[in-house]
This record gives C-alpha cells, sequence and structure tokens, in this order.
C-alpha cells in the first residue's frame, strides 16, 4: 500500500497527536480523495505492528459495505469483520472490525477489548450529546482505559453549531487538514465547473427552521411547473455530452415531477432514489446508474454521504440549502477522477453557489440568511458563469463587470466564486504544520501548510538543499523569521521549526491568478523572531524524527 504524500502527512499526524495529546483527532481529507487509505494504514499498524484491535465505524448501511471492500481491496493483508445485524454478519473476532454504531453501542463489552476507534463520516455524529457515540467507548474503556478514537470528514462543521471539534465535545481537535484545491492542481480531485440554471426561484421568503430553510416550503417553491420543465430543458440541453447526472431534488413531489417530465417531454429515463425506498430497489437503481446503462439519476437527501459513482460528470442541485455541508456534500460527488472525465458540470438552480461562496472555501455562515454583505460568488449576465466576487472581467466570455461603489469601510481581502482564484486575499492563520518534501529526481525541501480555515490550508516549499538563486531566496525567508544559521538540510530546517526556532505566522496573503497552477503567497505578518539558542541546548529527541514522517519507532504504539 503506497500511500501518497497528504496521505502520509495525515497518518503521521495522527499518530503525533496520539503521542502527545489525550483527546480526539480529526483528519479532514477533501471528498473522493483518499481517506480510505489512511485509514487502512492506520488498520495495518494497529493490528500487525502493535498487536491492536481497531473498530471502524460508518453511519449506513451501504457505506458500512463499501468500507469494509475498500478497505480489504487497499490493505489485504489484514483481516476485516463485519458486525451488521441488517446484513446478518456478527463478527466479532477480526482485528479491525466494520461495524455501524446502531449494532454496537449497546455491545461494548460483548468484543474482545478495542484499542483505536476510527469514525467515518464524523460530520454526522449528532451534536446534542452524542448520545450512541459517547456511550461506546466510555462502555469499551472499561475492557481497555486506553482506548483512542479518531474522527475522518470531508466536512468538519454543522450547520447550527459550528466546528465538529470542541474542547467539550467527541471530536476535539483538527489534527490535519488539506483543501480542495490543494488536490485538484496536483490532479488528485476532479475539477469543477459550473453555471447557474436560468429557471430560478425566489429563495428571499422562504421560512427558516433551525438553521435550514423549511422544507415543505422549498417543495411548494421548487415543485412549480414551469420551474420543473424550463429547469429540465435546461439540463438536458446542458449534459448533451456528459456520462452520468446526478440530480438532488427538494422532496418527493419534486423528485417524481423530474422524473415525469424527463421521460414524457424528453424521452428520457431518470431513476429516482427517495429516503424511504425499500433496500432491494435502492440497490438496482444504483446499480444500473453505475454501470452506465442509466444515464440521470433523481435523489432526495439520500446520496450527499459517501456514495461512490466516479464517473458522474455533472451534479444538479435542483434545490437550495443553508448547510454549507449539504452543499459541499453535494457538488462532491462530483470530485472522483475517471476515465475520460476532464470536470465536473455543477448546474445549480438553487442559488448555492452564491450563498457559500468557493467550494474550496466553505464555510459555516455567520449571519443569519437575509442579512446584508457581499456575496461570496457572481453570476456573469452573459454565460451565467458562478465566478469569483472579485473578477472584473468574466473568465469564461470577457464580459466586463461595472465597478463596484466601494465604502471607505470595505474589507481589503476578497472572496470567491466556485473555485477560488485571480484575486489576492489575505487569511488569519491557525496553524503551521512544518514537513520534509521529497519528489523524485529533485533535491528535498520543507513544505510548510497554513492552515487558514476548517477546510484549507495554503502551502508553500522552502528549498534549503537547491543552490543558486533559489537557494539565495530561502536564505532570505529564513532570516525573516529566525536568528539560527540557515540549514543545509530539509530536515535540519523542519527539526528546528518544530523546535519553536521560527517566528510565528498570524497571517498570510495570497495572491490567485488565471492560469497559473498554484497560489502563491505573496505575504506574511510574523510574530517575534525567538532568540536564538545553542543547539545542543534542543532535545536529543528532536532530532529522531523528521515532522511528517510517516515513521514510529519499531516498538512505539502511539495511543
Amino acid at each position: 500500500m503506497i500511500l501518497r504524500d497528504y496521505q502520509q502527512a495525515a497518518v503521521a499526524a495522527v499518530y503525533d497527536h496520539l503521542r502527545t495529546r489525550d483527546d480526539n483527532p480529526c483528519v479532514v481529507i477533501p471528498t473522493a480523495d483518499g481517506k480510505t487509505p489512511v485509514m487502512a494504514r492506520i488498520c495495518k499498524d494497529a493490528a500487525t505492528r502493535w498487536d491492536g484491535r481497531v473498530l471502524v465505524l460508518a453511519p449506513v448501511k451501504e457505506l458500512l459495505e463499501q468500507t469494509a471492500d475498500k478497505l480489504t481491496r487497499v490493505c489485504p493483508e489484514v483481516r476485516f469483520g463485519i458486525y451488521l445485524a441488517g446484513l446478518k454478519r456478527r463478527d466479532r473476532r477480526a482485528p479491525v472490525i466494520v461495524a455501524s454504531i446502531q449494532s454496537v453501542y449497546q455491545r461494548a463489552c460483548e468484543f474482545e477489548p478495542f484499542d483505536l476507534v476510527l469514525v467515518d463520516e464524523a460530520h454526522l455524529i449528532p451534536p446534542d450529546g452524542d448520545g450512541m457515540y459517547r456511550q461506546f467507548p466510555a462502555e469499551a474503556r472499561i475492557v481497555n482505559p486506553n482506548l483512542r478514537v479518531i474522527g475522518f470528514t470531508a466536512t468538519p462543521f454543522r450547520l447550527k453549531t459550528g466546528s465538529i471539534c470542541t474542547p467539550e465535545g467527541f471530536l476535539n481537535h483538527i489534527c490535519y487538514e488539506v483543501g480542495v484545491r490543494e488536490l485538484i492542481v496536483p490532479g488528485y480531485l476532479c475539477p469543477l465547473v459550473t453555471k447557474a440554471g436560468v429557471a430560478k426561484a425566489d429563495f428571499s421568503h422562504l421560512h427558516v427552521r433551525a438553521g435550514e430553510f423549511v422544507a415543505d416550503k422549498v417543495e411548494a417553491l421548487m415543485d412549480d411547473d414551469r420551474l420543473v420543465e424550463t429547469a429540465c430543458r435546461e439540463v438536458v440541453d446542458a449534459t448533451g455530452d456528459r456520462k452520468a447526472v446526478l440530480i438532488f431534488a427538494s422532496g418527493i413531489k419534486r423528485g417524481q415531477h423530474i422524473v415525469r417530465v424527463l421521460g414524457d417531454q424528453h424521452g428520457l429515463e431518470c431513476g429516482l432514489v427517495p429516503g424511504d425506498l425499500p433496500i432491494r430497489e435502492w440497490d438496482g437503481i444504483l446499480e444500473h446508474f453505475r454501470s452506465g446503462d442509466l444515464k440521470y439519476l433523481a435523489n432526495v437527501n439520500v446520496l450527499t454521504t459517501g456514495f461512490d459513482a466516479p464517473h458522474i460528470d455533472s451534479v444538479v442541485p435542483l434545490r437550495p440549502t443553508l448547510s454549507a455541508g449539504l452543499y459541499y456534500q453535494m457538488v462532491g460527488r462530483g470530485f472522483r477522477l475517471h476515465p475520460g472525465k476532464a470536470n465536473c458540470l455543477v448546474l445549480d438552480f438553487g442559488g448555492n453557489v452564491l450563498r457559500h461562496g468557493p467550494v474550496d472555501q466553505v464555510k459555516v455562515r455567520e449571519r443569519p440568511a437575509g442579512e446584508g454583505g457581499q456575496a461570496p460568488a457572481k453570476e456573469c449576465p452573459e454565460c451565467r458563469a458562478l465566478i469569483a466576487a472579485g473578477h472584473a472581467h468574466c473568465p469564461e466570455c470577457g464580459y466586463e463587470f461595472p465597478p463596484p461603489e466601494r465604502s471607505k469601510h470595505d474589507a481589503k481581502a476578497s472572496e470567491a466564486g466556485i473555485l477560488s482564484g485571480q484575486v489576492t486575499t489575505t487569511y488569519v492563520v491557525r496553524e503551521v504544520f512544518y514537513s520534509v518534501h521529497r519528489k523524485h529526481g529533485a533535491p528535498q525541501s520543507m513544505r510548510v501548510d497554513y492552515r487558514v480555515g476548517w477546510h484549507l490550508v495554503k502551502s508553500e516549499w522552502a528549498c534549503f538543499e537547491h543552490t543558486g538563486y533559489v537557494r539565495a531566496k530561502v536564505f532570505e525567508w529564513w532570516r525573516r523569521r529566525s536568528h539560527e544559521r540557515v540549514p543545509e538540510t530539509a530536515e535540519e530546517a523542519v527539526t528546528l521549526a518544530k523546535s519553536g526556532r521560527l517566528a510565528g505566522i498570524r497571517s498570510i496573503t495570497v495572491r490567485s491568478v488565471s492560469g497559473e497552477d498554484c497560489d502563491r503567497i505573496i505575504g506574511y505578518e510574523l510574530g517575534e523572531i525567538p532568540p536564538p539558542v545553542d543547539e545542543s541546548d534542543l532535545p536529543e529527541e528532536a532530532f529522531d524524527l523528521p515532522f511528517g514522517a510517516n515513521l514510529v519507532a519499531a516498538e512505539e504504539v502511539p495511543w
């Protein structure tokens, strides 16, 4: 099992957390880009290196089977068992058990002691008391007081309560996070392109309850004959060359209406998966869609988490949502790579891109719906592309936007569209991570990751082992941050950085330019530079392992 560099960094961050803290960490990796190999490596290390036992919790039946199958394929040297009453599978003996929390939360003492619990799709853990998720570890610690819990998610926030990681919560700290854009650029995720729908409803008068639009009001608004027929016609026109189109409907009536219009007026078969569909019918429709025999599939509140169909090349949100997490999960169905798939088209009829902004900078709203403030994206009136709010010209058709009327209180930092870009943005830095970056055929460098949001990391590379101009630039970079001598190697730089020999970073300024693969960090607000110390004063263990290396001492169990 060969991990990508960010997956290795995630595993290393988990082990570092388990060694140095006594609370529960969370790993944040975007939809469709490899939580399973990270989980598999942790399961393998636990079972084969440390003779430990692991419980993997998946939230629903389909995800449970999918998780067990993926773990087995990625890591065939470990035996994975399944415990789920609905499948009549009750394996208690395998070193790694995949289960639903509903099946095991009252049975902790019926299993051999677990050392680790891995919670997949951790954002689905309910916020109020965490119920079953708290009960199982509490009882499991009766037989093993050293049990540790690790969460995995793509969206580490809830609509009403914000971050899922809090000091008093079930999960306490994001130990590793990599953002969407950082994985699209090297080709690990499929790019998204987006347009707004012509058929628009007026969402401004929708009632809000518990932080989300009231479902029956949305259904009544969106199930208008003209809206449905116009939207279906536009979907058909826009997806003629697409292979698989996933539609998110606002309710069962709306979903049935879409299926009927696509069939009667366009002669196209469209499947429908509502939440109450019997399992046998559900499986049959999904298999029909995955096989490529069914091009259009509508669903109602079910295919937003963990649904795996890599060939999806068009996502159609025919519903509005105030939930940043639900918005991300809907468009994230198109992130997976597939042969012949150049990008995924998002046709947004729900105003979600304009409401929430860039999918690579999703965040929980800080003001109630309807209050003022600049929209995080805007629509081109010529071609309907949804683009960054900071654009002066549409990058799709060249339309020139009229200059905005600015007040003296306008913020300097800009906001972005479906994928952020082409603007200069200042971010407050929450955490900084240093690791050794290895690239085949090139000298090593020090990778610096700045966590600037729940789901956003900006990175740069300090090339200490290069020569000439590049070495001169890193010399200047280091001198602004430290009184220590400039390191000769990346390992030495990481060791010094981990030992606190660099100034803290309060904020960074990032420039995104159309046509360039990577953002550039062009400015920093630095903290105080630490006073110089002799290397002999550094703790000896600081030189044992470079931060970010996927290594643990041979006999050391990280938890």
